[in-house]
């Protein structure tokens, strides 16, 4: 949350609709590629410079062109003045600290995302914003860095398979909105795994560091729920939109990832559950345990207590002290401790405290 905070502070003081880059700058080229087809056509280009990515916007066919990295705000205003953008979209799309949301500007629609991936060599989850703009015959999208989830739609596009290629730019819309959506689920498995683990941990030997390993968990739910929980909001109003770019018969996919979207939620919201009943139960054992060690320290003291009795009368040292002087004293004493220890040692068990 503090590192959002300081995203937002550091537009203050700038005119709106200024392009200020506002995230990471990973130093590397902005990569641009495009995807132009039809039913019968395709055609890809990957890694061209903006100008030759822009002229593919006057074909009659659907047109995806795609932005990795948002540094470069040369490439952004050219965008932008090309497909008639707004200036407070351009600012958007730079400003990697917005929170999912869908507008409606009626020559275009601009939605954002955000992306979630796992960092398997880190074990954290990362997110990135991906932002989408959907015209009649065109879908533009921008991301932070390289690399996404939207592999499998490329590669139906390359072979025609499915529906893509016989529908509009709406349908292609879907398709990269559905991509992100789905896979929030791989990550929420990850979680699960997370989660089933710890679980096994606090029941068989919690131990300290399990402590920290449940708060973490915890973080990453929140972070996940920041970033699935507007995402609601966007895909109602993009299911409910009204806007000519978007066909009568998309309404059905639109609800198909509103109801992805609920289901995410809801799974987060479980998990959220889950960790808060982890932390009772990681304090609980941690209690059980301690009261399993006091409980057999107790009993030692209580066993001890009256040998010690025993012991401490005759240390006394009074010269006229019965059985003193006895041939037998020593051995009836050790005898009598023995015994009262063993008698307490079977009152215990039969009392089932130990």
């Amino acid at each position: 949350m503090a590192g959002f905070i300081k995203k937002i502070s550091k537009t203050a003081g700038h005119l709106p609709g200024e392009l200020i880059h506002i995230g990471e700058n990973t130093g590397k080229k902005v990569k641009v590629s495009v995807m132009d087809y039809d039913p019968d056509a395709f055609r890809e280009k990957t890694d061209i410079n903006i100008d030759e990515a822009l002229s593919f916007k006057d074909n009659n066919s659907i047109t995806w062109i795609n932005v990795d990295g948002l540094h470069e705000l040369g490439i952004i205003e050219k965008i932008g003045n090309k497909f008639g953008l707004h200036s407070l979209t351009l600012e958007d799309i730079v400003n990697t600290g917005q929170r999912p949301k869908f507008e409606d500007f009626e020559s275009y629609i601009f939605i954002v995302l955000k992306m979630v991936m796992f960092d398997d060599k880190n074990k954290e989850i990362t997110a990135e914003q991906v932002s989408f703009i959907l015209g009649e015959d065109f879908v533009v999208s921008f991301q932070e860095k390289e690399g996404d989830v939207f592999d499998p739609i490329r590669e139906r596009i390359r072979k025609a398979k499915g529906r893509v290629r016989k529908m509009k730019a709406d349908y292609l819309a879907y398709s990269l909105i559905d991509a992100v959506i789905d896979n929030y689920f791989s990550i929420l498995e990850k979680l699960d795994d997370k989660i089933e683990i710890i679980e096994e941990t606090l029941i068989s030997n919690p131990e300290p560091n399990t402590l920290g390993d449940i708060y973490k968990l915890k973080r990453d739910i929140i972070f996940l729920k920041k970033s699935i929980w507007p995402l609601r909001e966007a895909v109602n109003s993009l299911e409910r939109t009204e806007s000519d770019i978007i066909s009568e018969n998309m309404g059905v996919f639109f609800r198909d990832i509103y109801d992805h979207t609920i289901q995410a939620i809801d799974t987060v919201e479980t998990f959220r559950d889950m960790v808060s009943g982890m932390l009772d139960i990681y304090l609980s054992s941690i209690s059980n345990r301690m009261n399993e060690i006091m409980k057999v320290l107790t009993i030692f003291a209580a066993i001890f207590i009256p040998l010690t009795f025993i012991a401490g009368i005759y240390g006394m040292n009074f010269e006229f002290i019965p059985e003193l002087k006895w041939k037998w004293g020593y051995f009836m004493a050790l005898s009598i401790m023995f015994l009262l220890g063993t008698g307490m040692l079977f009152y215990f068990r039969k009392k089932k405290w130990i």
